[in-house]
């Protein structure tokens, strides 16, 4: 079994334990919002920045002993960083619901809830605890529960980043109606980075669809690069949870005069 087996043999275990039925009437009863994660990534030409918030990782152990996601939160403010990921998987990740919670009371970025969905319960969850997009990863969705994720992601005003690694899964992505697609440049299975992934799987995605890369960026070289290339946003986490001033970082890889 790979590790993206074991997280899901996991996440199966956390879903059993949440009840649909008060969950959807909870997220049903919110006041509606906008796509506001989604607006957040198209708002000019300039290649976007989501900001991760996490722990720990699978690959990588214990990333960040020191961890304040409130005070994360509030660098990546001061930065003007475009959108903030947080890590919601508790085994491999110490995520948490409440880091969500917490942060969505003194920070107004628009927040994705990074965890493995493959259950609707979840993205009811999501709405609940404040998310404004949710990531559906291809690698554990077949094309009908991804497209019913979509649909439902739609229907509570939550954005959706469709995650893909192959072409196979760009195709699922597309096929399902993604209008975000994220290419993760770490291989879900073994972990292993391949920054190249971004350039050949950019190539089968239309213009209109919002691009994401994933994994493996830490300099402005980098995002030179796949400016070059129209990818949309970068999703950065390692990078920014190991610097011991963010701020200075995100100034950095935007090519900013410090």
């Amino acid at each position: 079994m790979n590790i993206l087996d074991k997280i899901v043999e996991k996440t199966k275990l956390r879903v059993q334990k949440l009840d649909l039925s008060s969950l959807k009437n909870a997220a049903e009863n919110l006041p509606e919002c906008g796509p506001v994660f989604k607006n957040a990534l198209i708002k000019n030409d300039d290649i976007k920045i989501i900001a991760e918030i996490k722990k720990a990782s699978p690959s990588k152990g214990l990333i960040c002993p020191e961890f304040y996601p409130v005070e994360i939160a509030k660098e990546y403010k001061i930065a003007n960083v475009d959108c903030i990921s947080i890590l919601t998987e508790p085994y491999f990740f110490l995520g948490d619901n409440n880091y969500i919670k917490e942060v969505k009371k003194e920070v107004d970025i628009p927040i994705l809830r990074k965890d493995f969905i493959i259950d609707e319960k979840q993205i009811y969850e999501a709405k609940i605890i404040g998310a404004d997009c949710i990531l559906l990863i291809c690698a554990v969705l077949n094309e009908n529960k991804l497209k019913r994720f979509l649909e439902l992601a739609d229907k509570l005003n939550l954005s959706a980043l469709v995650e893909a690694h192959n072409e196979d899964e760009i195709k699922l992505a597309l096929d399902s109606g993604a209008y975000m697609i994220g290419v993760n440049n770490r291989n879900l299975k073994t972990f292993e980075v391949d920054f190249n992934n971004t350039f050949k799987l950019r190539e089968l995605v239309p213009d209109n669809i919002i691009f994401v890369s994933e994994s493996g960026i830490k300099t402005r070289e980098d995002i030179i690069k796949l400016k070059e290339h129209k990818v949309n946003a970068v999703l950065i986490g390692e990078t920014f949870m190991k610097s011991e001033n963010k701020i200075l970082e995100i100034q950095k890889l935007r090519g900013q005069k410090i």
